[in-house]
């Protein structure tokens, strides 16, 4: 449990929660949909988008509060002790854009309080959060949503979105994020 599953393991068991979710009364897995579920419970300001019945959704609250509860269990008690193992060719290229510390997934020099007054954060934290909104609320729906559930259920919405997610993500790695990192 301390090491990440083999795809052969967790690949087929996430594509197995299409149908069991559809079997179990035809519910739609995606994440995104509970930041709406949660302001439609809390914000009562009479805001079209938030009126309707959000406690017929109430599952996926359950849902999203077990992925954070099970994120909590893996860093607390399945840890892996060996230390992080990063290709030589990335190790050269994170150290040429200014990142040296890797001794955690999330590395000090662009993910800490102190990295909070470069520039290159404030972009990639605060410029990466409202895009990853903006992009899931644009596409009505997540990666997750549109994926797994959508593409599983011949959605041509969703083999567009993925497609785009796709595109996005190779030219934001291969391009924009190394121009981010020169920052400094």
């Amino acid at each position: 449990m301390s090491r990440p599953w083999p795809w052969w393991v967790a690949g087929p068991l996430l594509g197995l929660s299409v149908p069991l979710l559809l079997l179990a009364g035809n519910k739609r897995l995606g994440v995104s949909s509970s930041l709406r579920h949660i302001c439609a419970a809390l914000i009562p300001a009479g805001i079209p988008f938030f009126k309707y019945d959000w406690k017929k959704e109430a599952w996926n609250l359950f849902f999203a509060a077990g992925i954070f509860a099970g994120g909590l269990v893996a860093v607390s008690l399945l840890k892996n002790p060996e230390p992080i193992q990063v290709n030589a060719n990335l190790l050269a290229s994170l150290n040429n854009s200014k990142v040296y510390d890797l001794s955690s997934l999330l590395p000090s020099d662009l993910f800490s309080w102190a990295a909070l007054s470069t520039a290159r954060a404030w972009i990639l934290l605060v410029g990466g959060g409202f895009l990853v909104g903006f992009g899931t609320r644009y596409a009505g729906g997540c990666t997750s949503g549109h994926a797994i559930m959508g593409l599983s259920t011949l959605q041509w919405p969703s083999l567009v979105a993925t497609v785009c997610f796709m595109a996005g993500g190779f030219l934001t790695a291969n391009l924009l994020i190394p121009f981010i990192l020169k920052l400094g």
